[in-house]
């Protein structure tokens, strides 16, 4: 009989062993603070409209074309970051982006609808591409494959926090100021948070992986089948979070409680939140792409009860249950997205996985709003673009690989300890 005493227990993982770790409270704070402006500046470009006396229609459609422009650049700008490193982007981006949003208020009285759209797209169209980046960042900023899973979790968990938090922020100064000063501040918290994480010593020296051969990025494409079906599998997520904004507004309309619009998708960010923070808080066993599935079932599973168009308590209950399971969705998503992605083209693979979820986004809040007065219809959306979602998934399973392993990008030179040959 052996005598050797059995492997101790691997420690908890704990977030304040994460935010601990050295950068990660300031990249994970600063980009926080930095894509505050992307639940801020659809808002405050819609009131601001408004208030110059626009249409609604026309504000909304500045307000979509700046979410537009913002996810259609998001490929071009991780491409570029994968070249040259971050800070070649986010800092440039952050200056255009907060110049251009301080300048709409100008385009009323000197240059009309056209300066606006102008400016509204190019704002769009300089976002900074932060979400993408942090992601390329955690590897190298956490060595540690556990605390890089909660830190994943945490970070995929909290942006559902910028949906609420920023609305709520630009309505509060619209009211006691009035739009421009929101879209003022809207520019500011943009360049204060980008800064706060392109200043920081991983974000300077980082740099994607090199061909060991010659030291160039690689130019395998990045369009292989599974990579392909993967973001397109992330499309239905995508839709099912649009057709459930529309749905809280028609249950709004239907049962005349204004707040509904707004309650709905706040207790789903909640609830995308409390399950990124239960998901990194320990190690699960199977490969990413059987968690991503897992995960997907039961994001599907939760929109099921809308069906019974239940009432409006019960509904803003059932919203949660999906939402608890979105962020393990979209970590997953980015596990496996790491694994398939050719060497140094990370960030650009990041970049069309969240240009993925944004386009389904887009279509389900499309379709959603033509089949507003449908309640049955309206209320089936969401699980619709579930099960589309976990239809690719399952016909691409044998494609995606098993490995859940962060590994991409370095840094120019280490941080801390002994220098690393590149």
């Amino acid at each position: 009989m052996s005598l050797t005493a059995p492997p101790a227990p691997a420690p908890r993982i704990t977030y304040g062993a994460v935010l601990g770790s050295p950068y990660v409270a300031r990249l994970l704070g600063g980009t926080l603070i930095g894509r505050l402006p992307n639940g801020m500046a659809p808002v405050a470009i819609l009131l601001w409209a408004t208030a110059s006396g626009s249409s609604i229609a026309f504000g909304g459609l500045l307000s979509a074309l700046y979410g537009l422009a913002s996810a259609l650049a998001q490929p071009v700008k991780g491409f570029v970051m994968d070249r040259h490193g971050q800070g070649a982007v986010h800092l440039p981006a952050a200056l255009l982006n907060s110049a251009l949003l301080v300048a709409l208020p100008l385009a009323g009285p000197y240059g009309g609808p056209g300066l606006a759209t102008a400016l509204v797209v190019g704002g769009g169209l300089t976002a900074p591409p932060l979400e993408a980046g942090l992601r390329a960042l955690w590897p190298s900023v956490l060595p540690d494959p556990r605390l890089r899973h909660a830190a994943l979790a945490l970070d995929t968990g909290t942006q559902g926090l910028l949906y609420i938090v920023g609305p709520l922020l630009v309505a509060a100064l619209s009211s006691a100021y009035n739009p421009a000063v929101a879209l003022a501040v809207t520019a500011a918290l943009g360049l204060v948070g980008t800064a706060a994480v392109a200043l920081a010593a991983p974000s300077r020296r980082w740099r994607p992986e090199r061909s060991a051969d010659r030291g160039a990025v690689p130019v395998r494409r990045l369009a292989a089948p599974a990579v392909t079906l993967l973001f397109v599998s992330l499309t239905g997520i995508g839709f099912a979070i649009g057709a459930m904004n529309v749905w809280s507004v028609s249950m709004a309309e239907h049962y005349e409680q204004d707040m509904l619009a707004g309650v709905i998708p706040a207790v789903f960010s909640a609830g995308s939140f409390v399950g990124g923070l239960i998901y990194g808080r320990r190690a699960w066993s199977g490969t990413a792409t059987r968690r991503l599935i897992v995960a997907t079932a039961a994001f599907l599973g939760g929109w099921l009860p809308l069906l019974a168009l239940p009432a409006p308590y019960a509904a803003i209950a059932a919203v949660a249950v999906p939402g608890v399971f979105l962020t393990i969705v979209v970590a997953c998503a980015y596990v496996t997205t790491d694994s398939l992605a050719p060497a140094g083209r990370t960030t650009e693979s990041y970049a069309w996985l969240i240009l993925s979820i944004g386009a389904g986004q887009s279509a389900g809040t499309a379709l959603a709003g033509r089949l507003a007065e449908q309640p049955l219809a309206s209320a089936a959306l969401p699980a619709a673009g579930a099960v589309f979602a976990l239809a690719v998934l399952l016909a691409a399973r044998r494609r995606l690989s098993p490995t859940g392993h962060l590994q991409r990008g370095r840094h120019r030179r280490p941080l801390r300890g002994r220098h690393k040959t590149p």
